[in-house]
This record gives structure tokens, sequence and C-alpha cells, in this order.
């Protein structure tokens, strides 16, 4: 019987706190092989990794760069400029980051509403493939979360991108870690994932979850978005 590890693609997570951690679980109950590195040595992190991970391989950001097939980004928003860029070329990257100023600091750029921060992400990494996933729902719910496919009530992860074939990889990655996918449009319309919208912190299945991004564009934060497009010249969410 053939290993199926080798049958899966490697991923790699940039990031080793809460929900970097709860990804590598639920990814290695399913069999995949998972990377992951925090800010600095390796050796920080290890013990965390068996405890939190066990069965993840702790390394180098370099290394979870080079060697994974599918990059997950769970750093803080704000340190997104010591991701190896150029490492990253060719590869399918999930962006899960969201902004907190408690953390990354009072930063317009990372709260500028005519543009969403995965093409903040895509445009810092413009020879990766980017797409949002897993960053709307708390660590907690996706640690409990995760049903087989097909279990009533099951909760929903939206996704977005820009391309149909790195979203229908991305949706094989959240529906084999537990959850529906609910594809949520590019990644301009990405900014329904973010804070300040209805979806945030929610915990959802896939009728709730497309009911609530159907809502956004006549939501406050939809009309706030809506706006400030529309003052910048910028054709509106394609959602609405």
């Amino acid at each position: 019987m053939p290993d199926i590890q080798s049958t899966l693609p490697t991923i790699g997570i940039l990031g080793a706190g809460k929900v970097g951690t709860v990804l590598s679980r639920l990814l290695l109950a399913t069999g995949y092989r998972v990377l992951i590195a925090g800010s600095g040595s390796p050796s920080k992190i290890a013990l965390i990794i068996d405890v939190l991970a066990p069965g993840a391989h702790a390394t180098t950001a370099e290394e979870v760069a080079r060697d994974a097939d599918i990059v997950i980004l769970a750093l803080p928003l704000g340190k997104y400029r010591s991701i190896p860029a150029h490492l990253l070329e060719g590869k399918l990257v999930i962006d899960a980051m969201n902004y907190w100023w408690e953390v990354d600091g009072i930063r317009p750029d990372l709260n500028d509403p005519r543009v969403s921060t995965s093409e903040l992400i895509q445009s810092f990494l413009p020879a990766s493939r980017v797409v949002k996933a897993y960053n709307h729902m708390g660590y907690h719910d996706l640690d409990e979360g995760p049903t087989p496919a097909g279990t009533l009530g099951r909760k929903a992860i939206a996704i977005a991108g820009d391309t149909p074939s790195d979203l229908a990889a991305v949706a094989t990655l959240v529906n084999a870690s537990g959850f529906d996918p609910v594809l949520a449009g590019n990644l301009r319309d990405s900014i329904a994932l973010q804070p300040h919208s209805e979806l945030f912190g929610a915990n959802l299945t896939a009728e709730g979850v497309q009911d609530a991004l159907t809502r956004f564009p006549t939501s406050e934060r939809g009309r706030e978005v809506a706006a400030a497009r529309a003052g910048d010249g910028v054709a509106g969410l394609s959602l609405a």
C-alpha cells in the first residue's frame, strides 16, 4: 500500500502561533506532511510543536518556503515583509492573516478599505498564487469544528482567489481539514472575510457563510468599502 503522504502535497506553515498549530493538527490528522516555522530558530518552537502539533516538522522559514508545495501564511500580518518571497515563486500561497492593531500597530496600509489585505500580499508575492482562506474563523472553532464531509451542520470556510485551479486546490485542502469550502469571489472580494465584516469571527455552515457574503455589500462595512473604492475610481466588489 502506498504511503498516503507521498500522494499528498507537503504543507508549509509560516507562523507557529495558535492558528498555525491548529492548522498543523488538522492537516496532520488527514495525512498531510506538515512543515512549520516560527520567527526564529526551529529550536525555539520545537517543544511547542511536539506538544501542540506532534508529527509536524519544525524548521526554518526558508526551508518551509522552499520545500512545501503549498504554503500557509499564519504570521502577524504586519510582519509580511519577512516572508521569503523569492522562495515562493510559482507556489500556491494561502493567506490566513488578519490585521490586528494591537499586534501590528496603527497601520493605515493594512486597514485601507480600497484594497484587501490579500491583494497587498499578492503584490508582495507577484510570482506566487495567493488565495485567502482560514482567516475568518476563530482558532477555537477551527480546532473544535472539523467534521467529515456530508455531516449535518458541518461548518464552512470561505475562500477567495483569482484562479479557478488554485481555488479548487484550496477547496480540496479545506474539505480535507474538516470544513465545507465556500467560494467568496476573487482577492478583491476577500475584504468581505476581513475584520469588521459579519463573517469575521463567525462559525457558520456553508449556507450561513454564503448568506453573510451576500449581505456584505449592503452592510455598513460593505457600504464603506464601496464608497472608498468608488472615490478612488476603482470598480466595486464583484459580490455586489
